[in-house]
């Protein structure tokens, strides 16, 4: 995944992105129809109460693997964000480092959650943008869930307003959202203020944890009638919905939604 002169360390990798290059193998590729009776009964259970507001976390939950992970990784190997070979490798061996004590669990996830979006300061946004998109297209797009797109479709067409919620940068999001249905007027990611259409380093919103349902409390300004996440950080978010689904869930999210009584759900491609 990683070039050998700046491997991150094996600490620094996430059992779902080692999972989700199996998944890509496991994928359904009959569509949509093929649903197994497990998933027709989670997609019917969570249209049933006929939601009108609907939070879905992404990275895990909408799809497998983390998205703004895969980024960073591929945006620091690749010329097309840093196109200076000298400059990318000094950025690539600082925030290798940088992300590695993360994993350590010396860095906050909010805080490195920020660094990941506000690192890119001082370039265009228009070429993040391309770029979220080249990335999610060539790479990642084989990793959405399909009965999770489905679920959106259906809340969609049922007049369902549906948010994404992500700490993962918003270039990224709004890519994967092309191909999951959600407008980039329903996403609540990782942001930076832009100027002459340039990247700051100034924070707009960092949707992690308790983040998560602040962001909905600001902006959307409506009782959430249900909610998906996959781990720790989506707590607080499935906390405030009227129905919450744990959706590929983590170990540690599982126990919680066992305990609390919530709906668990894995995807075909990960059971």
């Amino acid at each position: 995944m990683v070039e050998a002169q700046v491997r991150v360390p094996p600490s620094a990798l996430t059992l779902r992105t080692l999972r989700s290059e199996g998944y890509r193998q496991r994928m359904n590729p009959a569509g949509l129809e093929n649903f197994l009776p497990e998933t027709t009964e989670f997609l019917d259970a969570a249209l049933e109460p006929r939601p009108s507001v609907a939070a879905f976390d992404c990275d895990g939950t909408l799809w497998a693997g983390d998205a703004g992970e895969r980024f960073f990784d591929w945006e620091l190997r690749e010329d097309f964000v840093f196109p200076d070979r000298g400059v990318r490798e000094k950025m690539s061996e600082f925030w290798r480092t940088r992300y590695a004590a993360y994993k350590r669990g010396e860095v906050n996830e909010t805080t490195m959650c920020g660094e990941m979006v506000t690192l890119h300061e001082g370039i265009a946004e228009a070429r993040l943008v391309e770029a979220g998109q080249r990335f999610f297209d060539e790479l990642f797009v084989g990793q959405i869930f399909p009965e999770m797109r489905e679920l959106v479709r259906r809340l969609a067409d049922r007049g369902c307003e549906v948010w994404a919620v992500s700490s993962s940068n918003e270039w990224v999001i709004r890519a994967g959202m092309k191909h999951i249905g959600i407008p980039e007027n329903r996403i609540l990611a990782a942001a930076v203020e832009i100027e002459n259409g340039i990247v700051t380093d100034r924070l707009l919103r960092v949707p992690s944890g308790l983040g998560k349902a602040e962001a909905l409390r600001e902006v959307v300004r409506k009782e959430i009638d249900v909610a998906f996440g996959n781990s720790r950080w989506d707590t607080e978010m499935l906390a405030m919905a009227k129905s919450r689904f744990g959706v590929n869930p983590n170990p540690d999210l599982e126990l919680t939604a066992r305990e609390r009584g919530w709906k668990v759900y894995f995807p075909e491609g990960m059971r």
